[in-house]
């Protein structure tokens, strides 16, 4: 075998990844800095962004799950120079995203009371609520973001969410300083504050990325002179069948992190803090798997739209192998530094929350360690995942999905994850068999379909 025929293609794949990568890693850097000044007013706060954020982040998931439609999509059109197939795609899916967001909305702000049903300290839910009902409002011009961002990423213009994401964070990092502490004659929000530098940020993105894509050439005449309106449901059609399927693929996925938070919430607020610690920073590295998986969405659309299956799958197989090598490097780091890298998110100088403080850290570092192992199996998941979503191959992976993370993975994690089991280690053990059965599954999948694509073309 000849490893240049992959190694080859890293350059390329990097250059198309790496801004995806870092527009991903704004979204949890987002997250990451309301973590890091929340968790300075205390664990209760802490925990209680962690619980707020579980809801959202299932409602992210469907929201950001149904947008990745748009972009094999736009990506196929713009291979075969169909102009008509991707302005109609970009407004379609324009509609459609925002209507999902006004819904996800709605969902979340009413499901409020599903809190206090769920056993959570008591403490952490009234924190939680004030934080959660501004958050939830940022969904709306979130999912519109991303549908802009998948039209981006299917004509290949991956910069300019990228752009968007950083200018978004440094509003999040100056709003959350003035608003949680209460600077320059700001008032003192606490956790409210970071929500409202969340929405600001979130508004913010929309309204760049879509000003942006209106000047540049490559893009003018498909996102101008748009009747929103005018809609052709076949279209509809074609992108709700791909987009509610990969919607539940990452629901999947994001649902059984998101259990892990609320497990965590049974063992108490100091396993959930530590939860959430062990989450923020695997999340991170996950977005470079991410952006992994919409350079892969983008060259296997490509690819699938000028119809060449062989070139198709060992472009694919290039960016499997770059996945591996930097979830490996990842997973190495977080071997090497799991004790100290929880210190960034507690105050140590804090004594009347040092008892708290200290087991949150322990509990945190051993995470890590369940976090450094999965770090291969999630990365190839996600980045085959890419492939097949770039084949519109939407179907079998969603129920392979489910299978994963809920008949193997949750019952692992809910059986381990008890007090007299191994509490949260033992709910980590759940989602790294879930991760790797993933892995297994879906490259079967697409190993096999690409090969019975060749053979048919033959």
């Amino acid at each position: 075998m000849n490893i240049y025929q992959y190694t080859s293609e890293f350059k390329y794949n990097w250059k198309l990844a790496a801004p995806v990568m870092l527009g991903m890693l704004g979204h949890t850097f987002v997250s990451f800095v309301d973590n890091i000044m929340v968790g300075q007013l205390g664990t209760a706060e802490l925990a209680a962004v962690s619980l707020g954020n579980s809801f959202m982040f299932i409602a992210m998931s469907i929201g950001i799950g149904f947008s990745t439609a748009i972009t094999p999509l736009i990506a196929e059109a713009d291979a075969s120079n169909n102009f008509k197939q991707a302005k109609s795609t970009y407004k379609h899916g324009l509609f459609l995203s925002t209507t999902l967001g006004i819904l996800l909305f709605l969902l979340v702000f009413f499901s409020k009371p599903l809190m206090y049903l769920m056993q959570q300290p008591e403490e952490v839910v009234v924190l939680a609520i004030p934080y959660l009902n501004l958050v939830a409002f940022s969904l709306i011009p979130l999912v519109i973001f991303e549908a802009i961002k998948q039209f981006t990423d299917g004509m290949s213009m991956t910069k300019y969410p990228m752009y968007a994401t950083l200018i978004a964070n440094i509003i999040n990092v100056v709003l959350n300083y003035l608003l949680i502490f209460g600077k320059f004659g700001f008032p003192e929000m606490g956790m409210v504050g970071a929500a409202y530098g969340t929405l600001a940020s979130r508004i913010i993105m929309v309204i760049y990325l879509w000003t942006l894509l209106r000047y540049k050439e490559r893009s003018l005449k498909i996102v101008r002179n748009i009747k929103l309106f005018a809609l052709d449901f076949s279209m509809i059609k074609k992108i709700v069948n791909i987009g509610s399927l990969s919607a539940m693929q990452m629901f999947f996925e994001v649902a059984i992190f998101t259990s892990a938070i609320w497990l965590s919430g049974l063992l108490g607020k100091n396993s959930q803090a530590a939860n959430q610690i062990a989450l923020n920073l695997s999340s991170m590295t996950f977005m470079v798997a991410m952006g992994l998986s919409v350079a892969s969405m983008i060259r296997v659309g490509n690819q699938k739209g000028l119809q060449n299956y062989k070139e198709l799958r060992r472009i694919a197989f290039s960016i499997f192998l770059l996945g591996i090598l930097l979830a490996v490097f990842f997973a190495l780091l977080f071997f090497i530094f799991h004790k100290s890298l929880p210190n960034i998110y507690v105050d140590l100088n804090d004594t009347a929350n040092y008892k708290d403080n200290m087991e949150v850290l322990s509990i945190a570092s051993n995470l890590l360690l369940a976090a450094a192992f999965f770090q291969i199996s999630d990365s190839i998941q996600v980045v085959v995942l890419g492939a097949l979503r770039g084949l519109q191959d939407v179907k079998i992976p969603t129920i392979l999905t489910f299978i994963s993370y809920w008949v193997v993975g949750f019952p692992i994690s809910y059986f381990l994850g008890k007090e007299e089991m191994y509490g949260s280690f033992g709910i980590w053990l759940g989602l790294l068999a879930g991760l790797t059965t993933a892995s297994v599954l879906l490259f079967i999948r697409f190993n096999s379909l690409t090969l019975k694509l060749i053979k048919e073309k033959q």
